[in-house]
């Protein structure tokens, strides 16, 4: 995944990253991935924009839902997989490339830290997301997963003071990992809840879900306001 009006850090581990993140390969953390997925979003039908959609790896738990997935990334490396999986178009989660009110639900699954401005992907998602949407963000947990948190000796994880820094890094525990390749900008927990309803959106219920008690994902189902018009 890789968006946000920056280049597309992605397009070289594209090939990596659909291993790492395959139904088949990815075992236990997929599989609870696409558990949250489907139960915050819930069934429904017509158009649902996965947005950040990287190498469509979350195109069956959205269809599995009754949804019609779509995806949109910046990464034509990633989306070289993706098209196997779901219709895809290139473009910025900044700017989107769909019309205003123009779909009845939009979902952004571990992409929140690759981009510099989640806020502004928010703001997005509010203006192509019909009156009554539904939106879903699935993410690392903002308080347990980032360069300030150890989990090399699980189940205990440590952390440090850099929660406060919003930069990105390439500070990782796991050398193998996601943000040690392709680094992450930390978003804390209260800076992604104001961005959203900042956004317009109006929280209906959140979800976390981790290994050993320690939640590592946090997610939320938002809805745009019928009175948006």
């Amino acid at each position: 995944m890789s968006a946000g009006r920056t280049t597309a850090t992605y397009d070289e581990h594209a090939d990596w990253y659909n291993d790492f993140m395959s139904p088949t390969t990815g075992g236990e953390y997929i599989q609870r991935v696409h558990a949250t997925l489907q139960d915050l979003l819930g069934p429904g039908e017509g158009t649902c924009l996965d947005v950040c959609c990287g190498t469509g790896a979350h195109a069956p738990a959205l269809a599995g839902t009754g949804w019609t997935p779509v995806g949109v990334d910046l990464s034509g490396g990633q989306l070289l997989h993706a098209i196997r999986r779901l219709p895809v178009v290139v473009g910025d989660a900044t700017a989107l490339p769909f019309g205003d009110g123009s779909v009845p639900a939009v979902v952004c699954v571990l992409a929140h830290t690759d981009v510099p401005d989640y806020a502004a992907v928010l703001r997005e998602v509010a203006r192509v997301l019909r009156p009554g949407g539904r939106f879903v963000h699935l993410g690392v947990h903002p308080c347990f997963i980032g360069a300030f948190a150890d989990w090399s000796e699980g189940p205990r994880v440590l952390l440090d003071e850099r929660y406060a820094d919003r930069s990105r890094s390439f500070d990782a525990w796991n050398p193998a990992g996601v943000r040690a390749r392709v680094g992450a900008w930390h978003l804390p927990l209260a800076d992604l809840l104001n961005a959203t309803v900042a956004a317009g959106l109006q929280l209906v219920r959140t979800a976390e879900a981790g290994p050993g008690g320690v939640p590592d994902l946090f997610g939320f189902l938002a809805v745009k306001s019928p009175a948006d018009r």
